[in-house]
């Protein structure tokens, strides 16, 4: 099991966030947000990576996970509120500006940063995570039409139930989410319609026989996994969801272009979110550089966290001069 660091609790933006350091605190900031359902934890191996190569590596447990706050209002979740926690961050930590990294959710996030905060930010690296653009309708009901009202978007905007479902047996839900080699881009490209529309919570729920692939984590990984969510439950990262219609109206106030330095770390396996979606980023992120990490499945920096951890540090030394 990979060390971890105690949290700090900081006080931001209305809120108190745990906060998981390492590296020197001269070196160039570098802010690692998780996605769902992680926690800072998930950035375990590239912690020690990026502060061995001289960066002040810094990753929270963000809004509603793990140690750090939970409101209880759904309208608390959107994307001021999360951008406004990272702005509060730097200015308890005395920081003007950072390098944001985000894989999943938080890629959603380290995207926004630089068009809702510039002055804050001097680079972003997205994980799996590219660069949306609004879409010309309301997103929930796009999911809707193309998946239906299983796909598990879909079914997380019904307050409480997939909380529910989640919460019922945590160890099992984490054995189901967190796996490796479960599906190549070919294999998922040849499947059946009915097996594209990511009906999560439905296949959760069958026999655990069906599941595909290995499973990610060891038993101390799982371990913290577990402990951490049998606390926290899952409504608060569940609540970043269904903040996404309200996000969508007011994306259409915001230029959508992202002025800083920028890399997509892509993964060759992830059906989710899969490198074809960053194809014509760069007419919204013009310094962009792309890496394709093979043989990677959602979990990138967990499943091949060397690879990550090497495609982001090359990309730093090589744009940031150090501080």
């Amino acid at each position: 099991m990979v060390a971890f660091p105690e949290p700090t609790m900081v006080k931001t933006n209305g809120i108190e966030m745990a906060v998981y350091e390492a590296g020197p605190t001269g070196g160039l900031p570098v802010v690692l947000c998780h996605g769902f359902p992680e926690l800072a934890y998930s950035w375990r191996h590239q912690l020690p990576a990026l502060a061995a190569a001289g960066f002040r590596v810094i990753a929270p447990d963000q809004r509603g996970y793990g140690r750090t706050n939970r409101p209880e209002r759904i309208e608390d979740y959107g994307m001021p509120h999360l951008t406004g926690d990272l702005v509060g961050l730097l200015d308890a930590l005395g920081l003007e500006k950072a390098v944001f990294a985000g894989h999943d959710w938080g890629g959603i996030v380290v995207w926004c940063m630089p068009m809702l905060h510039p002055e804050r930010v001097a680079g972003v690296i997205g994980i799996n995570t590219p660069f949306f653009a609004p879409p010309p309708i309301d997103p929930i009901t796009a999911f809707r039409m193309m998946r239906g009202e299983d796909n598990y978007v879909v079914f997380f905007q019904k307050p409480g139930e997939a909380d529910a479902i989640l919460a019922r047996d945590v160890d099992r839900t984490f054995r189901f989410f967190m796996r490796k080699n479960v599906v190549t881009a070919k294999e998922f490209e040849n499947a059946p319609q009915e097996a594209k529309n990511f009906e999560l919570l439905r296949a959760l729920q069958e026999d655990e026989s069906t599941w595909r692939g290995e499973p990610l984590l060891t038993e101390e990984e799982l371990k913290y996994f577990v402990d951490t969510y049998r606390r926290t439950g899952f409504t608060g990262g569940i609540n970043w969801y269904r903040n996404l219609t309200r996000n969508w109206e007011l994306s259409k106030d915001v230029e959508q272009k992202v002025n800083v330095p920028s890399l997509m770390i892509m993964a060759e396996d992830d059906v989710v979110l899969p490198p074809s979606l960053t194809e014509g980023m760069e007419r919204y992120v013009p310094d962009l550089e792309k890496v394709l990490i093979k043989g990677s499945g959602h979990w990138t920096q967990q499943e091949k966290p060397e690879e990550t951890s090497r495609a982001m540090i090359d990309w730093l030394n090589r744009r940031f001069t150090r501080q």
